[in-house]
């Protein structure tokens, strides 16, 4: 590792890391970990653009060799809903806010990365750093755009990057199509006639249908998706009655609905309503049906993705590159991005740690310098 790449410290990093873990802020509301991204941005001489979705954050490197081509780097800066249950020193400070997916990890890095490009910009072109807010579940890279990300800094690629439980540190993945999936979520409320539990026959037994459709929407997947075509459909609430002896008039369903084709995510969509439809009219209820597309695919540009691989396996720091791991059914609104511009989306080791979205989660601190050598070596290995 050179001393450029070196810079700064990994105690510098892990400082910052730190700092970020401990004050973690959900969607939108990134208000500290924003200014302070802008904040170390600006000591590095970086020029700042703020404001986008709210709380996102662009800084801006030109190259000292001049003219060339613009790419982008992304990071996630947002916490999630949940109370920390690590006991670290550097534990959340915030009642149920926690770090749990490593966005205060993917910031770190690319903090670093900015320090050591704005300190010896030896490349052509220009480099966008992305500080997104919102990944979790709000689109906060579809608000960007609609702001104007891309017309604002015109950018020839984008990439991005996700720290991976399990993986060891010091180890890759890269894939040359979908790397996530898309996401979908619903809310549905079957409704009818409530009644005393000894007399179902005077109304509508809502709880009978909505466990039938809990049952009926599995068909979806076992029996209407190309067997070589993944798709997951949960169910992850069903919410209805409140007293032993009556039954009630309504129920409500939640759940998520993943996929990576498009073609297939229409179809099932089409089929999910018409199933739920033909479960109410059985049952003489009447239902109302809240679907939102939330997330497309993450797909990478086979073309940058193999770029991406080349740099990988020419830094000493990756021990190896994993080419043939299946994609994930998490999502990413990173895809947003990538539909609008070309580019590709990595995974990166976090060691032996706890799953993502855990109360028992921390990003890897030993991942942090890999990370800031890997932004940097893509830099000068694309801009050069």
């Amino acid at each position: 590792m050179t001393a450029l790449e070196s810079y700064p410290s990994a105690e510098q990093l892990r400082q910052w890391r730190h700092d970020f873990h401990r004050h973690p802020e959900i969607a939108f509301e990134e208000q500290r970990t924003s200014a302070r991204v802008a904040e170390l941005l600006r000591e590095a001489g970086i020029e700042v653009h703020t404001g986008l979705a709210g709380t996102g954050v662009v800084g801006t490197i030109e190259g000292a060799r001049g003219p060339g081509r613009t790419i982008g780097l992304r990071a996630d800066i947002d916490a999630l809903a949940i109370e920390e249950a690590t006991g670290l020193d550097w534990a959340s400070t915030t009642p149920g806010r926690m770090h749990a997916c490593g966005h205060d990890g993917h910031t770190t890095m690319l903090l670093g990365a900015a320090w050591a490009l704005a300190r010896n910009p030896d490349f052509e072109g220009r480099v966008h750093l992305i500080f997104q807010p919102a990944e979790e579940n709000e689109g906060g890279a579809r608000v960007m755009i609609e702001e104007g990300l891309f017309d604002l800094f015109p950018m020839d690629a984008v990439y991005g990057l996700h720290n991976w439980p399990g993986m060891p540190v010091g180890e890759a993945a890269v894939h040359s199509g979908p790397s996530m999936a898309a996401f979908d979520v619903f809310t549905l409320r079957l409704s009818g006639r409530g009644c005393h539990a000894a007399m179902p026959h005077m109304g509508d037994d809502v709880i009978l249908a909505g466990c039938e459709l809990v049952t009926q929407l599995q068909g979806l997947i076992s029996r209407e998706r190309p067997a070589h075509q993944p798709a997951v459909l949960s169910v992850t609430q069903f919410h209805g009655g409140d007293a032993f002896n009556v039954m009630p008039a309504t129920v409500e369903l939640r759940g998520t609905l993943r996929c990576f084709d498009p073609a297939l995510r229409e179809h099932l969509e089409k089929r999910f309503r018409e199933a739920i439809q033909a479960c109410a009219d059985f049952h003489g209820l009447t239902v109302e049906l809240d679907y939102q597309s939330r997330y497309p695919a993450t797909i990478n540009d086979a073309e940058h993705a193999a770029r991406c691989a080349e740099v990988l396996e020419g830094m000493t720091e990756i021990q190896r590159v994993h080419y043939d791991l299946p994609p994930c059914m998490a999502s990413e609104d990173f895809a947003f991005m990538l539909e609008k511009c070309p580019g590709a989306y990595i995974w990166m080791g976090n060691g032996d740690s706890a799953a993502l979205h855990n109360p028992g989660y921390d990003f890897n601190d030993a991942l942090a310098p890999v990370g800031v050598v890997w932004w940097q070596a893509l830099v000068r290995r694309l801009l050069n």
